[in-house]
């Protein structure tokens, strides 16, 4: 079994860093050193899972079967039940739960919920989807990277217990269908909702008109009130790793909603300056600034969760 965990781990490693330099540092340095070999695992099997449903073969009927034996993995290995014939990236979901001996864990609220995630973009591929859905989407996807963060990083430190807790990463999800918009369009993911396309009688497809500008200008602006409430519930967080990767994370995407104003709201295809040595200083000082001008928000935790957070779902 350990030759197992230890072969799971190199092949976790090597689709990390493949996929995201970013992210396989950030694992390295910031997670828990115990927990850096599942970390690995987590980023690993669903940066497979979704490259799969990406592709032409994932598409369809056989992309929501394959997505639907994934599920089925995922809770058959819960009840404690392995099945045979497996596939090594399969083997690092089976690996990851094997190691995760805590009941009701923020790693399994992060799987079942990303497995959620994964199952709705399979389905959703080539439909319209309604704004319902749409909040339902990014709301399950900010819960399972805000619970991974609070159990990778620092988890035995208290990290904050209200909804706030999910805005930056509701943010940040935002912000991404923004910027990937064009992308997702050509691949059959339409990222605006039904009600909207209907009302300014526009396509998905008619990302230069005027009235998909104003729901990109809308959604910029969204973003930034969540990005606040985000900001002051990361300030709470006790762990200094922990909060350090969470503004971090937060802020390359915070730098792109101010690429989307330059632009008018006008999208594109591709924004190569986002890795530049500009960029990169931009965010460095940006979450540097968040790290040390915001602790006094701490004294202010109990304000914070007592008020309601609006979330839109319109």
């Amino acid at each position: 079994m350990n030759r197992k965990v230890e072969s799971s781990g190199h092949l976790a490693e090597d689709i990390t860093k493949s996929a995201s330099k970013q992210t396989y540092y950030t694992i390295r340095f910031f997670v828990d050193q115990d927990r850096v070999a599942d970390a690995y695992r987590a980023y690993g099997y669903f940066r497979w899972l979704d490259d799969v449903i990406d592709e032409e073969a994932g598409s369809g009927a056989d992309g929501i079967a394959f997505v639907n034996r994934q599920r089925s993995l995922l809770e058959s290995c819960y009840r404690g039940e392995i099945p045979n014939e497996l596939c090594a990236e399969e083997r690092l979901l089976i690996d990851l739960i094997r190691n995760n001996t805590e009941k009701h864990s923020g790693l399994q609220t992060y799987l079942f919920n990303m497995m959620d995630v994964m199952v709705m973009d399979a389905k959703r591929r080539g439909q319209i989807i309604s704004q319902s859905e749409l909040f339902e989407y990014s709301h399950k996807l900010a819960k399972s990277v805000t619970e991974a963060l609070y159990y990778f990083i620092g988890h035995d430190d208290p990290s904050p217990t209200h909804e706030a807790r999910y805005m930056a990463v509701t943010a940040a999800h935002i912000t991404h269908m923004l910027r990937d918009t064009l992308e997702d369009v050509k691949n059959g993911y339409f990222n605006i909702p039904q009600e909207y396309l209907q009302a300014r009688g526009i396509s998905p497809q008619d990302v230069t008109s005027q009235a998909y500008r104003d729901w990109v200008c809308g959604r910029v602006q969204l973003a930034r009130g969540y990005f606040k409430l985000g900001r002051d519930c990361t300030a709470q967080v006790k762990n200094l790793r922990c909060r350090l990767a969470g503004y971090a994370y937060t802020a390359r995407f915070e730098w792109m909603l101010n690429v989307f104003e330059r632009d008018q709201y006008f999208l594109r295809s591709e924004y190569p300056e986002r890795k530049s040595l500009r960029a990169g200083l931009w965010m460095l000082v940006h979450a540097l600034t968040c790290m040390f001008t915001l602790p006094s928000m701490k004294s202010e935790s109990h304000k914070l969760a007592a008020q309601p957070v609006r979330i839109e779902k319109r």
